[in-house]
C-alpha cells in the first residue's frame, strides 16, 4: 500500500464519522462481539498487542482495561478517528502507541515483534489485493507462535442475514470489497498467507449482518 492510497472513512462518508460510535453501538450488538473478541484474545501482561484499523479507539480501551500492563499499539489511516482514539484512551488514563496510517510491510518491520495481532471491522471494507497486503504485513510483524485475531462480518448464513448485511453494510461500503466476506472467503485469504490453525471461533447475528470472530496463527 503507497502513500497515494485513500482509504475508507467511518460509515462510508468523512460527515458521518461523529456517528460511528454511535452506529456500531446500536446496530452491531457492539458490547456482546466486543467482550467475547476479548475474552478469546486475552490480553497478558507485558505483551505487545497491535491493533490494525483500530477507529475510534473502542477496542483498545477495553484491551487497556483488561490488561493495563499491555503495550498496545493502534494503527488508523483517517487521521479524524485517530484523535477520537487518542482522546477516548486520554480520558480512560491509558498509555497507547499510536499510528496514523497503513501497515505496510516497512511499518510491519518497524513495529514487530508483536505478540498479538487485532482487527474488527476492517477487512469487509478492503479490496481483496489490500486485505492480502495486510494479512501479509501482519504476519511479519508478529512474532512466530504469535496470533491474529479479526473480528468482522464473515459468512451471512442465512436469508435474514444476507438481506441485513445487503441493505446496511454493503448499502453504505459497497458491493465488491463486501462480497467476498459475506461469502466467507477471509479464513480462506489468512491461510494464504500462511497462517495455521486458522477457525471461526463465534458467529454473533446483528441487525447488520452476522459478525465473525476469527483467529489463526504464526508457526
Amino acid at each position: 500500500m503507497d502513500a497515494e492510497q485513500t482509504f475508507t472513512p467511518a460509515l462510508g462518508h468523512p460527515r458521518l464519522t461523529p456517528l460511528y460510535d454511535l452506529a456500531i453501538a446500536g446496530l452491531t450488538r457492539e458490547k456482546i462481539w466486543r467482550s467475547t473478541l476479548i475474552g478469546f484474545v486475552d490480553p497478558q501482561p507485558e505483551e505487545r498487542i497491535l491493533d490494525v484499523g483500530c477507529g475510534t479507539g473502542s477496542l483498545i480501551t477495553q484491551l487497556k482495561t483488561a490488561s493495563p500492563q499491555s503495550h498496545i499499539v493502534g494503527i488508523d489511516p483517517d487521521p479524524e478517528v485517530l484523535a477520537k482514539a487518542r482522546s477516548k484512551a486520554d480520558a480512560a488514563g491509558h498509555e497507547v502507541e499510536w499510528r496514523e496510517g497503513f501497515l505496510t510491510q516497512e511499518l510491519a518491520a518497524e513495529l514487530a515483534p508483536v505478540d498479538k495481532v487485532v482487527s474488527s471491522l476492517v477487512f469487509h471494507q478492503t479490496p481483496i489485493a489490500e486485505k492480502r497486503t495486510i494479512l501479509g504485513a501482519i504476519w511479519e510483524a508478529l512474532v512466530p507462535g504469535g496470533s491474529l485475531f479479526i473480528a468482522d462480518y464473515g459468512l451471512q448464513r442465512n436469508l435474514l442475514m444476507r438481506v441485513l448485511f445487503r441493505s446496511t453494510v454493503q448499502a453504505i461500503d459497497g458491493v465488491e470489497d463486501t462480497t467476498p466476506n459475506a461469502k466467507g472467503r477471509l479464513p480462506d485469504y489468512m491461510r494464504d498467507a500462511h497462517f495455521v490453525d486458522v477457525e471461526e471461533l463465534e458467529v454473533i447475528q446483528t441487525a447488520t449482518g452476522s459478525i465473525s470472530i476469527y483467529q489463526g496463527r504464526k508457526p
